[in-house]
Parts: structure tokens; sequence; C-alpha cells
């Protein structure tokens, strides 16, 4: 006999279809907006505003690459070491998933902010090569938490029609935090302290976030279940979620890790690439990123909404297909190619990003979402710093940046196989019929 199919928890009475507020302009989407309360847009706006300096923090590691390794003195072929390092700063989230899960998502929430705000101000204070990956590491395991107890809300409060739209609309204005980065990156031969001021500008605006956050609501379904009994405590989430839900578990882990083993790196050296082998100045990688950025940042919230009408695997599969062919031009190519390639490359990243928050938020039931995400991001993650070790090695035995990474381009072909074999299709499903509380 099946189980009896929960119903979602129903939503305050409200009008639906308030008016769009004036700040979801500032991405340009073209397609039929949904029709979300009052309340949901409320909620939007303060995850917004902490995801634009999340992408400010987080893109400052590798726009600003040249001048820290300058600045510190680290050697050509420890940067690879060095930033699989600070990418581990991922696995040390999942408690945060867990805590996510007992106490709440709000509280979660605040706390990723003033972690985040801590350990960036120490990054950009820090006199070596030891102190800066220390600091670094622990400002990655909140900053990498932010966004995903974020997809987890929006998850949890939109409607099933609606969720890749809310995701794709929350990473697409979030993504403008990266050219706040690179505008202010552009000048860094005039800040006095070069890029450690870039690190000391973010610190500030996280700190007004964390008292935003403040009017921030708890999840309806998360009040639902904390209601009914069914939180379960402390390390038992993790546990727990091996032990019921080892497959999904798997599915969505098998096809992100390929895609974070090799884009990790493209990514992370893309505008060292652009400096030392195309000729680009700071200024002129600013450029890139912030008009380019502007086409590529619909990635975001055209995959989502695209997904919500065709599925999420039909979307993940062209990406990935983007994302491999794009990277190996933006590599190998010359002239205009590069550019176009460098647009591609993150349009396809930023969508997949999307896609992969909401897919890995919608296959596990309420109680295990936000440790499950978490669970999910961290091994993916992980893989990333396997690649960036790797490229190290790579570069000793090929030569050259370039040649590394085009070398682990092929590994992407993995994902689109696992995506059609073994993830489920989620678009336009309920919460509660994909993964109902056991």
């Amino acid at each position: 006999m099946s189980e009896p199919r929960s119903e979602p928890p129903e939503a305050p009475p409200e009008e639906a279809g308030a008016r769009r507020p004036w700040w979801s302009y500032l991405v340009p989407y073209f397609g039929k907006t949904p029709e979300l309360t009052r309340s949901q847009w409320r909620i939007m706006g303060l995850l917004v505003v902490a995801e634009l300096f999340e992408h400010y923090d987080v893109g400052l590691l590798s726009m600003a690459l040249v001048q820290i390794q300058a600045g510190l003195g680290i050697a050509e072929e420890g940067i690879g070491d060095l930033l699989g390092v600070v990418r581990l700063g991922a696995l040390p989230a999942i408690a945060v998933g867990v805590l996510a899960d007992r106490w709440g998502r709000r509280k979660l929430l605040i706390a990723t902010i003033i972690g985040s705000a801590i350990f960036t101000f120490l990054s950009g204070i820090a006199q070596n090569p030891e102190q800066y990956q220390f600091f670094q590491f622990f400002a990655r395991m909140f900053l990498y938490a932010e966004p995903l107890l974020a997809s987890v809300v929006i998850v949890e409060e939109l409607k099933a029609r609606d969720r890749g739209f809310g995701i794709g609309m929350l990473g697409a204005l979030g993504a403008l935090g990266h050219g706040l980065g690179y505008a202010v990156f552009a000048g860094i031969d005039f800040l006095p302290n070069g890029w450690r001021d870039l690190y000391l500008l973010g610190t500030v605006p996280l700190l007004a976030v964390a008292w935003l956050r403040r009017t921030l609501p708890e999840t309806r379904r998360f009040e639902q279940v904390e209601a009914g009994g069914q939180i379960v405590r402390w390390w038992h989430p993790v546990t727990s979620l091996f032990r019921q839900y080892p497959g999904r578990l798997a599915a969505i882990t098998a096809a992100y890790a390929p895609i974070e083993f090799v884009e990790t790196t493209a990514v992370m050296f893309s505008p060292k690439i652009l400096q030392e082998l195309h000729g680009y100045d700071p200024g002129d990688v600013a450029s890139l990123a912030i008009f380019g950025g502007a086409v590529a940042i619909l990635g975001n919230i055209y995959a989502g909404a695209l997904s919500d009408r065709i599925g999420r695997r039909v979307v993940m599969t062209i990406l990935v297909a983007g994302l491999g062919g794009g990277y190996w031009l933006l590599y190998n190519g010359s002239g205009f190619i590069v550019q176009a390639a460098w647009i591609t490359v993150t349009f396809c990243a930023m969508g997949l990003g999307v896609l992969f928050k909401t897919v890995g938020a919608e296959l596990f039931p309420t109680s295990h979402r936000s440790v499950a995400t978490m669970v999910r991001a961290a091994l993916g993650i992980a893989m990333g710093s396997v690649g960036l070790f790797l490229e190290s090695d790579l570069y000793i035995r090929l030569g050259s940046h370039v040649a590394a990474i085009s070398a682990m381009l092929p590994v992407l072909l993995i994902a689109p196989l696992v995506i059609w074999l073994v993830v489920p299709e989620t678009a336009n499903r309920e919460l509660e019929e994909i993964a109902p509380e056991r």
C-alpha cells in the first residue's frame, strides 16, 4: 500500500499577484512573471541583499588572484593547492545544514552573514599565505552555506510552478555582486592597500545585512515539521540522510561532482589567463565581467524559469554542453572568441548553479532538506578541490595552465549521463509528492 500523500501547508490568506518590486527589474526578464504574494516578494528581497554581497566576496579570490599571489609571495605551482584547501571550507558547512534542520533556516542565515563578515575582514589583513588560506577556509564555510540556505527558503516558500523562477531570480540579482566586485577591482591599482581593500570593503555591507535578516520569517514548512515533532536531533540528520535517501543523495552528487571538478578550476584561473595569456589589464577584465556579465547573469533566471516549463534535466544537459565547449574556446581561442566564450561559460555556470540548488533541495523532505543541500554541495565542492590539486600536478607535467585545464574538460561528459539515468525529474511537482516525510 502506498503512503498517504501529505499536502503542502496552507499559505496565509494573501492576494496573489502582488506588484513586482522595483529591485526585481534590475535584471531583465521578458517572460510571464509568476503571481507571487507580497510576503513572497519581501522574503526574496531580503535574501537578494545578502546574496549580492556573498557573490562579491566569493569572487574576490578569483578576480584578484594575480595581485594576491604577488602580495603574499605564492609560488606558481602552489596556486592550485592553496585554492583547493580554501574550497574545502565547504565541508564544515554541513554543520550549518544540521543546525538549520534543528533550529530553523532564519537563525542560521543570520549566523552565516556574521561569520562570513568576520573572516572576510581577517582575510584582508593576512600577512602570509598560511594565514590567508586559514581565514579563507572559514570564510568559505559561511559563504557557501548562505546561498544554499537561501535556496532552501525559496523552495519551501514558493509554489511548485515558481520554484525555478524564484531561485533563478535570486541568483541573477545576487550575481550583480560579481559586477560590483569587478567595478572595484578595475581601480585596484589606485586603492591604498591594493587587493586588501577589496576584502575590507566587502565586510561593511554584510554586517548591515545581518540586521536586515532579523525581519526574515521562518518558513511555513519548517514550522509545520517542528510543530509535528519531526525535527531530527543533532547529527542524526546526517546518518538518517544516508540511511533513508542514499540513492537520491548519490544521484544528485554524482551529477554535480564532475561539473565542480572542472568548473572550479577553470573559473578560478580564467582572470589570471585573461591577464597573462591574452594581455588583459585589470580594467579590461572588469569591463568584460561587467558588460559581458550583464548578459551572462540572465542564465540564472532564464534557466530556472525554462526548467519550470520543460523540465530540469533537459535544461541542465544543454547547459553542461555549453559549459564544456565554452571553456575549450576560452582557454584555446583568441580575439572576440575569448570574450564570447567567457560570456557563454558564465551564463551556463550560473544556470547550472540555480538548477542544482533547486533539484538538490526538491529531492529531500523538509526535515532533511538543509543538511541534504549542504552534504550535496560539500561533496561536490570537495571534488572541485580535487580538481585544483590535480591542476597543480598537471601544470608540472604539461607545462601550462591552459594545457592542464583543457585536459580536464572531458570529465564533464559524466554529468549528463547521470542526470538522465538516475536523477528524478522534479519540475512542477509539490515537495510533499517528491519527498514526503517518513
